[in-house]
């Protein structure tokens, strides 16, 4: 039986993270200044594995926001977990 991050996808699990972060400003600009990205980086990085990483990876360094991300999603955090070494992190 296939886990629900291999039914989503890592690359899809990622970018919807991204856009979790993205309706939360301060936590954005938070990770925005840890991992040194600004708006243009954002948009133009989004497509790569390892930025989807990075964010997954910041995720779940912050057990708050995982849970309020998987929450949203409907995930566990295991799921982001897998999703997270799939793209590199």
């Amino acid at each position: 039986m296939r886990g629900r991050a291999e039914l989503a996808g890592p690359e899809t699990i990622g970018l919807k993270a991204l856009a979790f972060l993205a309706a939360a400003a301060e936590d954005l600009q938070r990770f925005m200044a840890i991992s040194g990205a600004d708006v243009a980086s954002l948009r133009g990085r989004a497509a790569e594995p390892a930025f989807l990483a990075a964010i997954l990876d910041y995720l779940l360094a912050n057990e708050a926001l995982l849970v309020d991300f998987c929450k949203a999603e409907s995930l566990e955090p295991r799921d982001v977990h897998l999703a997270a070494a799939k793209l590199g992190g």
